[in-house]
């Protein structure tokens, strides 16, 4: 066995990573032989997927693996440590979600996709619900929640408008409520503070499900999944007719379309895209048994049977597969549709967005 985790990286790491939050799989003591990096506190929504996935996937390995949560700003800072740092440990995983991915399409960021390497990635989506008798909708901000807000402008405001239509609409008909942790957020939501929530299909299954079993809460729409061969949006199977598409053209008679529309697609593919993924430093030696070992979990039966119990029937993109996706969303990245998700970022969500020239197909 190797030895500690701790000791052996305490002089690289910075001393403020000894504090933070801890869980290990596999081992009976504090030991661990590969650290997975989550952006955020324990109990966010990606910290609840990487519980799941670390403790398959490390039978697979025969080694234990650690979560090391490093939280701080819109889920920023943990992958800046990552790409700055941490990647060049061989035995560090970062597992990035969908508001890492939103940040690097509109935000500065030190951390750069195409520096890694892919292990795996779930091919997810986002799934929003809604209180039954909601009568405004009230909607918190948060890391990854972009293309939410832009969905809920044109869902509540319907078809054929303008940009500066749809800001409008959006300051009359929807409160954006800033500020809130995701766990603030479930709190709000669970007193009708808030109307409307949103989470992966993880965290949805744990902190809605229930509500809608006791007949209140019901599932409004999801955003679809990535295919990664066309770069379309498909309708997810584990929520059949609920893609955002679908719920629109039902409410207004005609499919969603126009600039806003289009600056929606983007943030939503590289969200969503990117949601649950793990990654390593190219030339990273362990790259190999890493996939492998991933690979064995997804054809693992019992693993599968865990995955669709807690998170659902989603496909996992695994090895090289991950690293064309990062390609594909390029591909995706138009000036005009970049350019109206900037301004509006900057006018309605007050997010100090930035246009950047490299991303631009």
């Amino acid at each position: 066995m190797k030895e500690s985790i701790l000791s052996k990286r305490s002089s690289k790491l910075p001393s403020t990573l000894c504090a933070l939050a801890m869980l290990a799989f596999g081992a009976s003591s504090a030991q661990a032989d590969f650290t997975m990096v989550i952006p955020q506190k324990p109990g966010g929504g990606t910290s609840v997927w990487a519980q799941i996935v670390a403790k398959e996937l490390s039978k697979k390995l025969g080694e234990s693996i650690t979560l090391r949560h490093i939280a701080g700003a819109r889920d920023i800072p943990g992958f800046n440590e990552f790409q700055n740092e941490l990647q060049f440990d061989d035995d560090i995983m970062m597992v990035s979600h969908g508001g890492n991915g939103v940040s690097f399409l509109q935000e500065k960021v030190d951390y750069d996709y195409s520096n890694y390497s892919s292990i795996g990635m779930m091919n997810l989506t986002i799934v929003l619900g809604k209180w039954r008798d909601m009568e405004k909708i009230s909607f918190a901000a948060g890391s990854g929640n972009v293309p939410d807000g832009i969905a809920l402008a044109l869902l509540t405001c319907g078809p054929d408008k303008s940009v500066e239509a749809y800001k409008q609409c959006f300051d009359e008909e929807v409160l954006w409520v800033n500020g809130m942790s995701s766990g603030e957020r479930r709190l709000a939501f669970l007193r009708k503070e808030l109307t409307v929530t949103r989470e992966n299909p993880a965290a949805y299954k744990k902190h809605v499900q229930p509500l809608i079993e006791e007949g209140n809460v019901e599932t409004w729409f999801t955003h679809g999944l990535l295919d990664k061969d066309s770069g379309n949006h498909v309708d997810d199977p584990n929520f059949p007719g609920l893609q955002f598409e679908k719920v629109f053209e039902r409410t207004w008679g005609v499919a969603p379309s126009g600039e806003l529309y289009d600056a929606y697609k983007l943030v939503k593919s590289y969200r969503d895209a990117l949601q649950k993924a793990i990654w390593v430093r190219k030339g990273n030696p362990n790259t190999e048994r890493l996939r492998r070992a991933m690979t064995e979990m997804i054809n693992d039966p019992e693993s599968t049977k865990v995955f669709h119990e807690k998170v659902g029937k989603y496909e996992w993109i695994v090895g090289d597969d991950g690293d064309k996706v990062v390609a594909i969303l390029k591909g995706l990245t138009t000036r005009n549709s970049l350019t109206t998700l900037i301004e509006w970022n900057r006018s309605v969500f007050g997010l100090d967005s930035v246009f950047k020239e490299s991303l631009v197909n």
